[in-house]
C-alpha cells in the first residue's frame, strides 16, 4: 500500500469508464472515520494532519481522498496510511486501497461548485497500487537540512552533497556503516535533491529483488530493464541482502554497467566496506571499489551531544508543553548509549513518553530504568569476525591459519573453539557458521560443537579457556588477554 503518481493515460480511463459498478450506492461517513482517527492517533494528529483530509469519491474498492498540498500528502502516506485504511475497512471491508488527490483550497471551492468530476490535472493524482514505483517514495523529513554532522559522519555527508550538487565525479558512491547510522537518511537527502531535476530511483536491495523475481514469473523482464536502465539516478539501500542471489546479481551487473554508460549517477549504502561482502561477484565489489567508498563510524561523544539536543528541539515543536531534560539525564545518555543515532533518538523517545504518562520529568534513577535493555548494547554485537580475531589471539595463530584445510592439532582445537563460542554466542545457523568458515558443511560444525562440549566435561583448563574467551568477547576485558 504506496503512492505511486498515474500516467495521463491511466488517469483518463479511471476516472472516465466509470459506472454503475463502479461506485458504491452506500457511502461511506468520513465523519465518522475522522472521529474514530482522532481517538485512535490523537487529538494533536489529528489537528496536525488528518483533519486535512477531504473525503471525495468512493468506487467499488477503493476511495479518492484529498489533501491541499504534496507535501501533507507525503506524510500522511509515510506515517498514517496503515491506520487511515485500517479504519476506513472497519466500516467497509471491500475497500483495499486509498488514492489521493492534491486540491488547494483555493479551486476547491471552485471543483465543487461546478460539480466537476473530470479531474484534470492528472499530475496531482497519486495511486496506492503494485508498481515499481510502489517502492519509490522519498521521505521529504530526511534531507541534508536535517542531518546532523560530527567527526564520524562528516566524510559521508559531504560527499553525499557533492553527489546532489553535481560537483563531483564520484560514481558509484557506496556508504556503509553500521545499523542506525545514517546511511539511508543521506540515500533519502540525496534523492530529494536530485528529483527536482533528474529521475530517480531509490529501492532497497530486497525490493529490488522482488521485483526481479516478480518480472522474471510474469515473463516481463523486457520491463524490468527498462525501468531500471532508464533512470537517471539510481539509489540501492541495503545491498548486502543482494548475497548468494546469482541471478539477480547478474542482472544487477548489467544494471549498474548499462546506467555507467548512459552517465547515470549510483549511490549505493550497505552494512560493510565492499571488500567484506559475502556471497556477491567479485566483478560488483569491484565496481564499488572503484568509485568513492566512504564510511560512517559510531557517533562520538560530541555528535551523540548534538544529536539528543536536536531531537528536544524538534520534540518541542512537536508538544504544546515544553520537554526539559536535566543536564544529568542527557550527560548519562550520552555517554552510555553510544551504538547509534537510531538508538539515541529511541532512549529520548522513552524519556519523553515517561514524562508524558506520569506527568512529570523523570530522575536519573527512573531514567536507568526506562531505558535498562538499552544500556551496554555493545555486549550484545557479537561478530564471529570478532570471535575469530579474540581466539586466533589467545591461542597465538592467524585467522588464515585457522580458516585453511590444514587439520594440525595446534590448529583443529582453536578452530573448533571459535566455531563452538559462535554457535553459543549469535543466532547464526549451522551453514552460516560454516560459510564463515571457509565454507565448511554443517556437519562440520556440529562435530566441532560436539568435540568443545565433551572435552568440557574433563577437562579444567578447556573449560577455563571458554570462560576466559568469552569473557573477552563479551565485554572486552583486556585484563584477561594472552
Amino acid at each position: 500500500m504506496v503512492l505511486t503518481e498515474l500516467s495521463p493515460i491511466n488517469m483518463s480511463n479511471t476516472f472516465t469508464n466509470k459506472n454503475l459498478n463502479n461506485i458504491k450506492l452506500e457511502k461511506l461517513d468520513w465523519s465518522l472515520i475522522q472521529s474514530e482517527m482522532k481517538i485512535k492517533l490523537g487529538a494533536e494528529i489529528y489537528e496536525s494532519w488528518l483533519k486535512k483530509i477531504n473525503f471525495e469519491e468512493e468506487f467499488n474498492n477503493y476511495v479518492l481522498l484529498s489533501v491541499p498540498t504534496r507535501f501533507i500528502r507525503d506524510w500522511i502516506t509515510s506515517r498514517y496510511l496503515d491506520q487511515i485504511l485500517q479504519t476506513i475497512k472497519n466500516y467497509k471491508k471491500e475497500i483495499i486501497r486509498i488514492e489521493f488527490k492534491i486540491i488547494e483550497q483555493n479551486s476547491k471551492s471552485i471543483i465543487q461548485d461546478n460539480n466537476s468530476k473530470s479531474f484534470d490535472n492528472v499530475e496531482n493524482i497519486s495511486f496506492i497500487k503494485d508498481t515499481y514505483l510502489q517502492y519509490n517514495r522519498i521521505d521529504p523529513n530526511k534531507t541534508f537540512e536535517n542531518f546532523i554532522t560530527g567527526t564520524s559522519n562528516k566524510l559521508a555527508y559531504e560527499a553525499s552533497l557533492k553527489v546532489s550538487e553535481k560537483i563531483s565525479n564520484y560514481n558509484p558512491l557506496y556508504i556503509y556503516g553500521g545499523v542506525g547510522m545514517g546511511k539511508t537518511h543521506l540515500l533519502n537527502s540525496i534523492g530529494y535533491e536530485l528529483k527536482k531535476n533528474k529521475k530517480v530511483m531509490f529501492i532497497s536491495a530486497e525490493r529490488f529483488m522482488y521485483q526481479f523475481v516478480k518480472s522474471i514469473k510474469s515473463n516481463d523482464m523486457v520491463k524490468f530493464k527498462e525501468y531500471f536502465r532508464n533512470t537517471d539516478v539510481l539509489l540501492i539501500d541495503d545491498i548486502q541482502f543482494m548475497n548468494g542471489k546469482e541471478a539477480m546479481q547478474e542482472e544487477f551487473f548489467h544494471t549498474f554497467n548499462a546506467l555507467l554508460e548512459k552517465d547515470s549517477q549510483i549511490i549505493v549504502t550497505a552494512d560493510r566496506s565492499p571488500n567484506k561482502l559475502s556471497r556477491i561477484q567479485e566483478r560488483i565489489k569491484s565496481r564499488f571499489s572503484g568509485g568513492l567508498v566512504v564510511d560512517i563510524q559510531k557517533p562520538d561523544h560530541d555528535l551523540r551531544k548534538k544529536i539528543i539536543e536536536k531531537k528536544i528541539q524538534d520534540l518541542n515543536i512537536l508538544y504544546p508543553e515544553e520537554i526539559k531534560l536535566s543536564k544529568d539525564i542527557k550527560d548519562f545518555i550520552s555517554n552510555e548509549i553510544t551504538a547509534s543515532v537510531r538508538e539515541l533518538t529511541g532512549a529520548i523517545n522513552r524519556i519523553v513518553s515517561f514524562s508524558r504518562i506520569y506527568k512529570k520529568m523523570p530522575n536519573l534513577s527512573e531514567a536507568k530504568v526506562v531505558l535498562k535493555d538499552l544500556l551496554n548494547l555493545n555486549e550484545n554485537k557479537v561478530t564471529i569476525d570478532l570471535i575469530q580475531t579474540i581466539v586466533c589471539k589467545f591461542f597465538k595463530i592467524s585467522k588464515n591459519e585457522m580458516l585453511s584445510s590444514r587439520r594440525s592439532r595446534y590448529l583443529v582445537r582453536p578452530r573448533q573453539t571459535a566455531i563452538y563460542l559462535t554457535k553459543i554466542l549469535t543466532s547464526k545457523s549451522l551453514p552460516e557458521i560454516g560459510r564463515e568458515f571457509s565454507n565448511r558443511d554443517h556437519t562440520t560444525i556440529i562435530h566441532s560443537v560436539k568435540t568443545i562440549e565433551k572435552l568440557k566435561e574433563n577437562d579444567p583448563e578447556m573449560v577455563d579457556n571458554i570462560n576466559k574467551l568469552k569473557n573477552q568477547i563479551l565485554y572486552n576485558n583486556r585484563e584477561n588477554e594472552i
